[in-house]
């Protein structure tokens, strides 16, 4: 195991393989972590380390995770993509690639608009995104799911914080991928791989809005999951993808 603190805030992180440098994040919401690999559609920790230095990491604050850190009291999606940085430059990382899973894809876009001459592609790999007929599904995913764990073992940490979090989290840009505007998305230059999905986290619908806006994205199969021979293909896609943009 291995961590990198940044005044208080302390991430865990691994890595694995050499090559160009590729940030993978698992999927899970807030409780995004490195033990929900294991139950992933696709291990891409794993299955890439072949031929890529994978780095992956605890999502701060993430349940049965080990990365820790107060609650942002402004720019919630800017706070992850800090910590993300911290990892790569702990490491040295300047230049990388990255595969985000579900909330792993406003991270993904967060980062091209934080780091654009850093970021040279990026993975949407089952994207969250708003739900029109049910635009409260993340937000009910935080105060139901994670909030009550958290708050039960943090001391430090009063249900106000965590109720303006979420609001900051959800609300802006409420009707798109939470982390960045359409506007940001339209004029993005950085190459981009969507893989969309559909269940109530993933709307299918906000994917592919992400891949008609974006002037350099992709998209693979839909579905792509159902079946090994699919997942096998998307998994071809996307190391063709990611090779074609090493620099």
């Amino acid at each position: 195991m291995s961590y990198v603190q940044k005044g208080d805030v302390r991430i865990r992180y691994e890595e694995a393989g050499s090559g160009f440098p590729l940030l993978v994040t698992p999927g899970g919401g807030l409780n995004s972590r490195l033990s929900n690999w294991q139950t992933a559609v696709v291990n891409w920790f794993d299955v890439l380390k072949d031929e890529f230095h994978v780095i992956t990491l605890d999502q701060r604050n993430a349940l049965q995770g080990e990365s820790t850190g107060p609650i942002p009291s402004s720019d919630p999606w800017g706070a992850f993509a800090d910590d993300q940085l911290a990892v790569l430059d702990h490491l040295g990382v300047d230049k990388f690639m990255m595969i985000g899973c579900c909330i792993g894809g406003p991270f993904v876009l967060k980062l091209m608009e934080r780091a654009p001459s850093r970021m040279v592609a990026g993975v949407l790999c089952q994207p969250v995104g708003s739900r029109p007929e049910d635009p409260d599904v993340m937000l009910r995913s935080g105060q139901n799911v994670w909030a009550p764990e958290l708050l039960a073992g943090r001391p430090d940490i009063t249900q106000a914080q965590i109720d303006q979090y979420l609001h900051d989290l959800y609300t802006p840009n409420a009707d798109f991928v939470y982390s960045v505007s359409r506007d940001f998305v339209g004029g993005c230059q950085t190459p981009m791989l969507v893989m969309p999905d559909e269940v109530p986290a993933h709307p299918y619908l906000i994917a592919m809005e992400v891949f008609k806006l974006a002037p350099k994205a992709q998209v693979t199969v839909y579905p792509w999951k159902e079946t090994p021979e699919l997942k096998e293909k998307a998994a071809a896609q996307v190391r063709a993808f990611l090779k074609a943009n090493v620099p």
